[in-house]
């Protein structure tokens, strides 16, 4: 029998012995990381493709706050494609390609464009692409005929303040102020709009500073696909609506077929697609991926609040001891490695960074805010949403491509499961990425690399472990 002579480890089974800081404060911290190579953040947090915790609401709210979300596969191609759009159009320094719409459409059509693109005012364009006017929803708020076509109450071309196709950013805040308006369309010297700049967007970018953006200004954003042969028309589109990673979903990422998928892949689509695999739990799976074309690799197999893989077969690494021997086998190729499951405090946070790991990815600690999928529930007079794991019976029964499954032989790996509602993302992220400089600053550093050079970790008792929590108190 092979047994490993030195016991696995996770977050509760060691400390971070603190060293000698020069940080005068812990706002000194830099959080800044690598997600892969061309994709840096500025926090090192990722919300999971999970159905209960990443849509397009969640990967705004990551993107904007320094992170990024992985939008879940289980859905048809077309309205994952439609949330990766939702996410890239939600901030640009130009919109490149503008919502516009017809003159001889009505109100109530115009209405519902506004609804389904999530547009604040619309451009009205002739078949040649020729600017009209604009539609805003101040022009139709009180309009009782929804039959009536548009052109008889948008601002017409006259009367719209227009930019030229080189109008700077600063140019077209100059422009808005002095103009009092909030939309910027960008023409040529024949009128045809080939662009579009909003006074919302300029204000995102001030109150957003360290949002993740791409070249052109949107906001980054991941999708999960699956590795059938079939997935090749997923990811196509995918690519095609400028998704910034793909990211490949399996719960046991060392097998043939998710090494053949992403060999397929790279035949397929060559170096357009950045790509992360996984996951895995040791560092032999950490070789195989990198070998086939990974960019980045997701380890953990069963550390999650709703996983029970280690229960149903057996297998699993602990979290801690997964990280640091996947990074390991990582540094070699210089490619990072996304800790996968089990945080659950800032601290768990600063030690799977410690451990080697250049971001994290969080579930279940996200799946109880504001921007997750799903309804707030009451019980017992609480609030709660619903989380679950991809793996569950639930998760299964609710996927597009399960019509030749034989019910009777589905073995469960995840629970469904009810967290407490915890309000916006942004205050979980506050409290986790405030935990982590107070955690660098305890260990003397003042970047992540610096971080994991200079952690020593130490395991500790169960006796340990209680005296690490409030005790011999009564809590209030």
């Amino acid at each position: 029998m092979n047994i490993r002579k030195e016991p696995g480890l996770t977050f509760d089974d060691v400390l971070l012995v603190p060293k000698r800081s020069p940080l005068r404060s812990r706002q000194d911290a830099n959080t800044s990381t690598t997600l892969l190579p061309g994709i840096n953040l500025a926090i090192p947090i990722l919300s999971a493709n999970m159905d209960t915790v990443t849509e397009s609401e969640m990967a705004i709210a990551m993107a904007r706050l320094g992170g990024m979300g992985v939008i879940h596969r289980f859905m048809p191609i077309e309205r994952q494609v439609s949330e990766v759009r939702r996410v890239k159009r939600a901030e640009n320094l130009i919109v490149e390609e503008p919502y516009t719409i017809p003159p001889d459409v009505t109100v109530a059509e115009a209405q519902q464009k506004m609804v389904e693109w999530g547009s604040g005012g619309l451009l009205v364009t002739d078949a040649e692409h020729h600017l009209l006017g604009v539609l805003t929803p101040r022009d139709i708020l009180f309009e009782d005929n929804p039959e009536r076509p548009i052109h008889e109450l948008m601002t017409p071309r006259e009367r719209v303040v227009t930019g030229s196709p080189g109008t700077t950013m600063e140019d077209a805040r100059q422009i808005l102020h002095e103009a009092r308006v909030e939309k910027l369309p960008l023409v040529t010297t024949d009128n045809r709009v080939v662009g579009l700049i909003t006074a919302t967007d300029i204000v995102k970018r001030q109150k957003h500073p360290q949002a993740t953006k791409d070249e052109k200004g949107r906001l980054r954003v991941g999708a999960a696909v699956g590795v059938k042969i079939g997935e090749l028309e997923r990811i196509r589109a995918l690519i095609e609506a400028d998704v910034d990673v793909i990211v490949l979903d399996i719960a046991h990422g060392h097998s043939d077929h998710a090494l053949d998928i992403i060999q397929t892949i790279r035949r397929e689509f060559g170096d357009t697609v950045k790509m992360i695999a996984g996951n895995v739990a040791s560092a032999a799976g950490v070789r195989d991926l990198v070998e086939v074309g990974a960019d980045a690799v997701k380890v953990g197999v069963g550390p999650g609040s709703i996983c029970i893989t280690r229960l149903v077969t057996g297998f699993g690494v602990p979290q801690l001891t997964a990280i640091s021997e996947c990074a390991e086998a990582a540094r070699q190729y210089n490619i990072p490695i996304i800790a996968d499951g089990g945080i659950r405090t800032s601290g768990d946070l600063t030690k799977a960074l410690a451990a080697g790991a250049q971001t994290v990815m969080i579930g279940s600690l996200f799946a109880g805010t504001q921007e997750s999928p799903g309804r707030i529930v009451q019980r017992k007079g609480r609030r709660y949403k619903i989380s679950r794991g991809m793996a569950s019976l639930g998760a299964t029964m609710s996927r597009q491509d399960n019509s030749d499954l034989d019910w009777n032989q589905i073995v469960p790996e995840g629970v469904e499961a009810m967290v407490p509602y915890r309000g916006n993302v942004s205050e979980i992220i506050q409290q986790l990425v405030g935990g982590l400089r107070s955690g660098m600053s305890y260990a003397g550093a003042q970047t992540i690399p610096e971080l994991q050079e200079n952690a020593e970790f130490m395991p500790i008792t169960g006796a340990g472990l209680q005296e690490s929590k409030p005790h011999d108190v009564e809590l209030l």
